[in-house]
């Protein structure tokens, strides 16, 4: 739905980044960086940890510490976070997923879901160490 007394402004050219949010920091990085083999941009302390994925970047913050003003007047970020757990989902060419199944439970992580999409695509659901819902599916999933 459009408000018509909106000025227009053009669409997003897509997702720059999106954010989990975790407790333990260490556990994250065990998982995303070891297990998941993502790249490490930065870690800071105990508020967060973000990784290169493709084009975009994964937020791993500690809401402990988001939800806490910055401090910091050059860069003026505001307060944020959540509680509990939340979504993430990774783009995968269908061929590659077998090998993530497989890199997974050899790495003692259960895989909650393995299936087809009426479209076809195929997504795989597991949880990280904050019981976030991690999902890889092969891109296709949300094509026209």
């Amino acid at each position: 739905m459009t408000d018509q007394n909106l000025p227009s402004a053009p669409e997003p050219l897509g997702i720059l980044e999106a954010a989990l949010y975790v407790a333990d920091l260490d556990a994250a990085e065990r998982f995303y960086g070891d297990v998941l083999g993502l790249e490490r941009i930065v870690r800071v302390a105990d508020r967060h940890v973000f990784y290169r994925v493709g084009a975009g970047v994964l937020l791993i913050f500690n809401p402990m510490e988001t939800c806490k003003p910055s401090g910091n007047p050059d860069l003026p970020v505001p307060a944020h976070g959540t509680l509990g757990p939340g979504h993430f989902c990774f783009a995968v060419d269908r061929a590659a997923l077998d090998a993530w199944r497989a890199r997974l439970v050899a790495a003692g992580v259960e895989i909650e879901a393995d299936f087809q999409w009426p479209n076809g695509a195929r997504s795989i659901y597991f949880r990280d160490p904050a019981k976030n819902s991690i999902e890889m599916a092969e891109p296709r999933l949300w094509e026209k």
